[in-house]
């Protein structure tokens, strides 16, 4: 396994938004076309990249840095706000990749935490999470669970 991070452009932007999550998965995580219009307003936030094999696509992710958290200016945090791995690529490691990818972005840029929501319940992604060494912060985004990995 070789993973690499791409950016999302022209070129590849059918690809990026062709990525698919297993059906039972589809109500836990957006659509990467959402998270593209997302990334298209919220310029300098977002970090949206395709995650690559070799010659194929196996993923979407997209991570933010440095956000007002609550919206007071009282806490900036940076993490990882998407992850769609492809149906068919699930259990590969690609996941693991991308947290690993998105950690090392984060104290690149002098980050020491980094944060994740996710939906609970089935077909979620919460064990995926916790065998990785998040942990639940006891907080909540919207109907998600908040969790944070130290680094």
């Amino acid at each position: 396994m070789t993973p690499r991070l791409e950016e999302i452009t022209a070129e590849n932007f059918d690809t990026a938004v062709g990525i698919r999550v297993r059906p039972e998965q589809e109500h836990t995580v957006r659509p990467v076309v959402r998270s593209l219009a997302e990334a298209y307003v919220h310029p300098g936030v977002a970090w949206p990249r395709l995650i690559v094999d070799d010659d194929r696509a196996v993923g979407f992710l997209m991570a933010f840095f440095d956000i007002d958290w609550h919206g007071d200016g009282s806490v900036h945090r940076c993490g990882l706000w998407r992850l769609n791995i492809a149906a068919g690529e699930q259990g590969r490691g690609y996941g693991r990749f991308a947290v690993d990818a998105v950690a090392a972005e984060i104290r690149r840029r002098g980050g020491k935490e980094l944060y994740v929501s996710w939906h609970p319940g089935p077909h979620g992604p919460e064990e995926f999470y916790l065998r990785l060494g998040f942990r639940r912060t006891g907080e909540t985004s919207g109907d998600q669970t908040v969790g944070v990995l130290d680094l």
